[in-house]
């Protein structure tokens, strides 16, 4: 099989602001597995916690790994170069090129070729931290767009007085459009301001907080858990399908990622993990186009929660494949995952 890489610049037309710091954009890495003829795509956003700080890095690892030959069972090859230390966001393009690939081998749609049905949940759009005043203008384009469920970055450095404002001018921009409201704190409140927050946001009909302690605080998960007033779900601390047990005594769900687990095939267990402990599922994303969420998009039926979102708010998106629907992130209904980059 022959590996090609293409790096391209994604432009968000508007920056994400979370916790940690504001992204307008950045370099993604592009790969490609093809047999002769037939070709699988796979994607890569770098980031320094996923294994590759850089699009540069990312394909050094992927160039020295696949230089040993891709023969076997994708499970083998996924645990060969997670072994061989390639970083979970370089693997999980490969990973997701090799699904491909195989799909279209195969003349199968993804989901299918894995025993899913064509179905997904509401996908969340997400709200990134902001004043109100742009909260209130950015809120309607989101419900234009289709939004049928809003997903609240808090967390702000500002304490959370800001936070209050912000997602009390959400609910005021939202009002009467029927749309639910979850919060993502991406690890950016104290074990006190968590438990405050949790307690006035159940007040306001918000389905969930995501990540409310930073991640190597998972001692104090059990103390939160405790009387909590809304569900807790992980994401930073979640990152393969073995971090689990150590948590899932005191969360009530789990958010994976490709570019955090290394894609799909470490995706399929971490689901099977989650589910044998009686946790719920959910799968986001970071900034990565309509290649990586179609691949996403392929496990859809695993989750009771979804945040797919990223490539519609990238200008432009360069790439196909992730269709959005009536509020949900719809799996592709054609041979392989769907996403390929544009011409």
């Amino acid at each position: 099989m022959k590996v090609d890489y293409r790096t391209l610049y994604l432009k968000k037309r508007f920056a994400l602001r979370i916790s940690r710091g504001e992204i307008s954009g950045g370099e993604n890495l592009f790969v490609s597995v093809t047999d002769g003829a037939l070709t699988g795509w796979g994607e890569m956003a770098p980031g320094v916690t996923e294994g590759a700080a850089t699009v540069a890095e990312g394909r050094a690892q992927l160039e020295g790994f696949c230089a040993t030959g891709l023969e076997g069972a994708i499970h083998d090859i996924w645990a060969r170069a997670h072994a061989a230390g390639v970083g979970a966001c370089a693997l999980a393009a490969l990973d997701m090129a090799l699904w491909d690939l195989r799909a279209k081998q195969a003349n199968m749609p993804l989901h299918q070729l894995l025993g899913l049905a064509r179905r997904g949940v509401v996908s969340s759009l997400t709200v990134g931290i902001n004043p109100p005043e742009v909260v209130r203008a950015r809120v309607p384009l989101l419900l234009a767009r289709g939004a049928r469920a809003l997903k609240i970055k808090l967390g702000s450095t500002d304490g959370i007085d800001a936070d209050k404002a912000m997602f009390a001018a959400v609910n005021e921009a939202a009002q009467g459009s029927g749309v639910v409201l979850r919060v993502d704190a991406n690890g950016g409140w104290s074990l006190k301001d968590a438990r405050h927050m949790m307690d006035w946001l159940a007040t306001r009909g918000v389905d969930y907080v995501e990540q409310p302690l930073v991640q190597g605080a998972e001692d104090q998960l059990p103390e939160l858990f405790q009387n909590r007033a809304l569900p807790i779900f992980v994401d930073e601390s979640c990152r393969l399908s073995t971090d689990i047990p150590a948590f899932a005594h005191c969360v009530d769900g789990v958010n994976l990622k490709l570019m955090k687990c290394g894609g799909i095939t470490e995706a399929l267990r971490i689901v099977a993990t989650a589910r044998a402990h009686g946790l719920k599922t959910m799968i986001g994303c970071m900034g990565e186009s309509s290649v990586s969420i179609a691949a996403g998009a392929s496990l859809s039926a695993l989750f009771d929660y979804i945040d797919l979102d990223s490539h519609l708010n990238l200008d432009p998106d360069p790439a196909t494949g992730a269709a959005f629907e009536n509020g949900v992130t719809l799996p592709a209904d054609q041979p392989g995952h769907g996403g390929c980059l544009n011409a």
